[in-house]
């Protein structure tokens, strides 16, 4: 079950990561401040996830 749980956050990680690239293009591309703030706060996502990734076996002790 916790390699089900990796695997659905590294998921994530990868979406939050393409998604802020795109979003980051489309401000470079289109100018607005809607992209780049979607660029911004899916970046913090990823780094948030990546955190939780990184230290999953402290989040899961009971």
């Amino acid at each position: 079950m916790i390699f089900f749980h990796r695997f659905l956050i590294v998921t994530a990680i990868l979406f939050s990561i393409g998604f802020a690239g795109w979003a980051f293009a489309q401000f470079r591309s289109a100018g607005g401040a809607t992209p780049l703030v979607m660029a911004i706060l899916f970046a913090v996502i990823a780094v948030a996830l990546i955190y939780y990734l990184k230290n999953l076996k402290r989040f899961l002790r009971r």
